[in-house]
This record gives structure tokens, sequence and C-alpha cells, in this order.
């Protein structure tokens, strides 16, 4: 029995697309959801639909009773995360998962000098607890989701503009989809037990590569600026972007000035089976 958590999410959906395409049996899967009236299409794909949520710890052993393989899509509440977190391993630990699998995120700096340390706290926390539970583990670290591109640069082809405070600093960004596609391959495949993967891409690029690519496509002259951090903020404020976005929309482009997005490593071409998509393919395909 393979349980994925989170199974409503967009990552949740799309592996246990790939299990199914990879020939697991539907009565083999099951999806921890939290609304059971969001997972109609995931039932009628012939999958156990499992209640319970990152809070609720006897709940979540209660769930994961049963459980050989555990798909653990790390939690998106950054306030409670940590905690939740913790929940879910001692869970699995308590309810003898024989393999846990988790989403983390790729880390090529210590947290405590990272722009991004709400996130990768977490994670590390998170690794280090899944390592000392004893349940054989594979972690996924995850690079940044290449199709967040739309997202970060807003909207390009009205303002002819980039605007992001990520200087020269390059991105190693993945589809999410073949993120989880890998996720599903290694839950159907042996040989990756107590191993680390840094799930990243060979082609890099940086914001001036985007702006270059998108004026490619769409014949516009699309130009890149990168203004200072406090800039960028009040830029997003006068726009009236939460503040919440603001702080984390800065924290990853600064991330990307400082290398943090970026990381060389073959463990994603090597589970995937083939280059994954880049940044120039992409946006060839949605700004057209």
């Amino acid at each position: 029995m393979i349980l994925v958590t989170g199974a409503t999410g967009e990552f949740g959906r799309k592996a246990i697309d790939f299990l199914l395409n990879n020939g697991v049996n539907p009565s083999e899967i099951s999806a921890l959801v939290r609304n059971e009236n969001k997972a109609v299409d995931l039932k009628e794909k012939g999958i156990e639909i499992r209640i319970g949520n990152y809070n609720d710890y006897n709940a979540l052993i209660k769930e994961f009773n049963g459980v050989d393989k555990l798909l653990f899509i790390s939690g998106s509440e950054i306030e409670t995360r940590e905690i939740q977190h913790k929940n879910i391993v001692t869970a699995a630990k308590e309810a003898d998962v024989r393999h846990l699998v988790y989403t983390s995120f790729i880390r090529n700096t210590e947290v405590e000098n990272s722009a991004i340390d709400f996130l990768q706290n977490t994670h590390l926390k998170t690794e280090n607890w899944i390592k000392e539970s004893g349940i054989p583990y594979t972690i996924l670290q995850n690079a940044l989701y290449l199709d967040l591109l739309p997202m970060f640069v807003g909207d390009v082809i009205q303002n002819e503009v980039i605007v992001q405070p990520a200087k020269k600093g390059k991105s190693s960004a993945v589809l999410r989809s073949e993120l989880a596609e890998v996720a599903a391959n290694v839950l159907t495949t042996e040989g990756h037990k107590n191993k680390v993967y840094p799930l990243t891409n060979p082609v890099t690029n940086t914001y001036e590569d985007v702006a270059k690519y998108i004026s490619e496509v769409t014949g516009k002259k699309v130009t890149y600026q990168s203004p200072t951090p406090d800039e960028f903020k009040t830029t997003l404020k006068e726009s009236g972007v939460p503040d919440e976005y603001i702080g984390i929309f800065a924290a990853f482009s600064v991330a990307q000035a400082n290398g943090e997005l970026e990381l060389q490593n073959n463990s994603l071409e090597n589970l995937l089976g083939r280059k994954p998509t880049t940044y120039k393919e992409l946006i060839s395909q949605i700004y057209k």
C-alpha cells in the first residue's frame, strides 16, 4: 500500500497519476485528504480515500496503519509546518511505515545564512527527524517549481519588463509535474532507500535569460531590472500586494541572487530517464 499525503494538491494529484501510469493498481494507492469532497475524482479512479490532516496526530496514526510506502508531501502552512511535519514523522514511526519518501528543498547554503531560512529550517529539521526515526527513507530535495515563473515575472507581456531583486543569480527550477513523476518512479522502483536526491535542472537561467526568451517568443522587447530588495518591497506594497506575499517574493529573489536556487546535480535526469523541461521550452509553450 502506497499512501500519498496532501493528495488533493497539485503535486499529490500528479504523483498519483504517475503511480497509475507506472502500473500500480488503484487498490494499492491511498490518498490522505482533509476534505473528501475535493477527492471525488481520486475516488472515481479507485483510490482509497483516508481523511486526516497534519495537525491531528491520532488520526495520522490511524490512517497510516497498513501503509508500506508513504509519500510525505511537505506542508504549505508556514506558521504551523514544523509541528505538522513532526506529527507526520512520529505517526509514521508509530504506524510502522516501511519506507518514507519526503519532498524537501534543495540546499547549498547553511540554514542560518539562507534568505529563505523560514523554508529551509523546517526542511532540515524534518530531514533529521526522518533519519533519526529509523524509518527507511528517500529525501527528494526539489528545486523551485519552474511553473511558478509566470507568478514571478508578473504581467510581463503588458509591462515589457521583469522586476526582481535577483541580480544575475541563476535558478535550477524544475516543472512540478516532473518532480512528481520522479517521486512516483522512486516509489515504484528499487534502490532508493536511505538516499538523498537533489533534484535540479542541469540548464540554469537568470532573469535576463528569461527576458530574452520571452522577447524571442512574443516579438516584444522585454527587459529585466534588479532593484534593491527594499525598493522591490516598496513597489509591491504600493501595488497592493499583501505583506506575506511581498516577503516570500523578495526572499526567493534574494536567494536566487545569492546562488541558493542553483545547484548542479544529475539525479533528476537519471530518475526521470530524460532531460527535464527548460526555461526556454516552457516559455515557448506559455507565451507563444
